[in-house]
């Protein structure tokens, strides 16, 4: 099967900090791919190079399809209604209407929270409420960022409802994360080490990891 999303080469220093070194990456349409490491690795780094919103050193990445970006930190308008925002993304995307914003708001718990500004919601709402933009024009390819930052328990387990249905439905996912609880639920998992990817196997004995929280945002 041809890859919707393939990377090679990403090279990507800040000063004398060398973060990416050479990063392969090849995603497959119904693919989901885990990316762990330390702090300082470059997960982020490698995500905003994946996106197009971080110009590498050297290196190509290609997509196939629409893009679905969810960055660490969300990018919302404080002065803004949730239903605000999602008038104003789905003008831009050209979408016909807010369907499909309106159930992936139901599915998240989100629709509540509609006449609320994004100034007053909590951490973890900011995020649902990130997480929607990104899937709002219903995109080949997810570039997730730690995604379910910040959400309790209930919205954690509907989150990855809603990645089973996407991945049934051929999207590529590529997904950031510091935590893995359960490595059976990717089809790929990969450590970035010293700028370069180590693919995990994920047939081995289901196992915890905790690795730091990406505080420095690199």
């Amino acid at each position: 099967m041809t890859a919707i999303v393939a990377a090679q080469g990403l090279h990507k220093s800040y000063g004398h900090h060398r973060v990416l070194n050479g990063t392969d990456l090849d995603v497959e349409p119904g693919q989901l791919v885990a990316v762990v490491g330390e702090n300082g690795a470059g997960k982020s780094t490698l995500l905003k190079a994946l996106a197009g919103t971080l110009k590498t050193d050297a290196g190509t990445v290609r997509l196939s399809g629409t893009l679905g970006y969810c960055p660490q930190e969300a990018v919302l308008s404080d002065n803004l209604t949730v239903g605000q925002h999602l008038r104003y993304f789905a003008a831009a995307y050209r979408l016909a209407d807010l369907g499909r914003g309106e159930d992936l708001m139901e599915r998240l718990g989100l629709a509540k929270f509609r006449d609320t500004s994004a100034g007053a919601l909590s951490g973890g709402t900011r995020q649902k409420l990130n997480l929607v933009l990104a899937l709002l024009h219903d995109p080949d390819v997810l570039l997730l960022d730690e995604p379910y930052q910040g959400f309790d328990w209930e919205t954690y387990l509907r989150f990855w409802d809603l990645v089973g249905d996407l991945r049934a439905r051929g999207k590529a996912i590529v997904l950031i994360t510091h935590l893995v609880f359960e490595q059976d639920r990717f089809d790929v998992l990969a450590d970035l080490v010293d700028g370069r990817l180590h693919l995990r196997d994920t047939t081995a004995t289901v196992a915890t990891t905790t690795l730091g929280v990406d505080d420095d945002r690199l």
